[in-house]
């Protein structure tokens, strides 16, 4: 069938929603949010903007945006997280795309902002995702919390021009309380495929992660905020390995 649908899954976004779905508006023929019980007004706002709303109780990224794929109307799908939104460029790339859908997936380059910075380097951009694809040809997976969409061996995928804006963390606090939390999703994780970690698995991981987005990747060319992502994120790597030996 003919269409895009959108998606979205949501957990209290009422400061994100109102941009996300307007954002993805022009270039689709639904929006589909799937709601792990907010308790916040982010149901109410996505209802009043035009979304069909479902909410469905979050066990994991993977097993929330799979479902929600069974709720779209339309074959071809576009998911954004609810702190993402379309650039201009992107939006028009997506209406050029949509009058064939020749392929069987397309993928965009994500931006992202960390506390009012656009990050260039350390990993950070490209940053290419599948958003844009056809649902009976791929389906997300990937270890929770580190979601992505895996298509058919012989599908084709198209690269379009424009970006994912990904307004990822005002805050410096925000983005340390999301690594406790997915830290603790990863560990678990990991816990259940039987993977352990030795004594020196969190320092040698931590260590590694600094100095591949800091130097290789050229995280000191986006200054403080460089310099922040690379600490905090080599922060979440020995937190992901310290926790998994706690689950011994």
């Amino acid at each position: 069938m003919k269409g895009i649908s959108g998606v979205i899954i949501t957990f209290n976004e009422s400061h994100n929603i109102t941009e996300c779905i307007e954002s993805l508006a022009p270039v689709v023929d639904e929006i589909i949010v799937v709601d792990s019980f907010s308790t916040d007004n982010t149901v109410q706002i996505a209802r009043s903007l035009g979304a069909t709303v479902y909410q469905n109780k979050f066990v994991g990224h993977i097993e929330q945006k799979n479902w929600a794929l069974e709720k779209t109307n339309f074959n071809f799908v576009l998911s954004l997280d609810a702190d993402e939104r379309l650039s201009n460029e992107l939006r028009k790339s997506i209406s050029h795309a949509a009058k064939t859908l020749e392929s069987d997936a397309y993928n965009f380059n994500r931006l992202n902002n960390y506390c009012g910075v656009w990050i260039k380097h350390g990993g950070w951009y490209p940053d290419k995702k599948i958003r844009l694809w056809n649902k009976k040809k791929g389906k997300w997976n990937g270890e929770n919390p580190h979601d992505y969409v895996v298509m058919h061996e012989k599908a084709v995928t198209k690269w379009l021009s424009g970006d994912i804006l990904h307004y990822s963390f005002r805050t410096e606090d925000e983005h340390l309380k999301q690594i406790e939390y997915f830290t603790n999703i990863a560990a678990k994780e990991l816990h259940t495929k039987n993977i352990s970690a030795s004594p020196i698995r969190p320092y040698f991981a931590g260590l590694f992660k600094f100095i591949r987005d800091y130097f290789l990747r050229l995280g000191f060319l986006d200054g403080k905020a460089g310099y922040k992502i690379a600490k905090n994120s080599a922060y979440a790597s020995y937190l992901k390995y310290k926790k998994l030996r706690k689950q011994r």
